[in-house]
């Protein structure tokens, strides 16, 4: 099973760009049972090699704006950091609740793009 989910989240991310939260969490909390918090903290121990074979290969085809992409990434950090903070003190099932209605509305953005 963890190899289903590592799959379809490489191919996922190397498709695009996608791969750790909206792929390995869910797969991870429906498949194996994991809690919300356990799934996220495993997710973004994967991502780190998924996002970097990602990046490396999308670099060598040219499709790397690294200057953009640090403007992204830096200020990033800081989310991430409030982020965590702010799982520590909400519930699983209003971190799922939450989760779900970002799935939804980013569904319905790009269905409306």
């Amino acid at each position: 099973m963890l190899a289903a989910i590592g799959t379809a989240a490489g191919l996922f991310s190397g498709l695009f760009g996608v791969g750790g939260g909206v792929i390995i969490v869910p797969l991870l909390i429906l498949w194996l049972g994991f809690g919300a918090r356990e799934a996220t903290g495993t997710s973004l121990a994967a991502i780190v090699l998924i996002a970097a074979v990602a990046a490396i290969t999308h670099g060598a085809y040219g499709n790397v704006h690294l200057r953009e992409g640090l403007l992204v990434g830096v200020p990033a950090v800081a989310g991430v950091i409030a982020g965590t903070h702010l799982q520590r003190h909400i519930s699983t099932r209003a971190i799922s609740l939450i989760f779900a209605a970002l799935l939804v509305v980013v569904a319905i953005d790009l269905l409306l793009a």
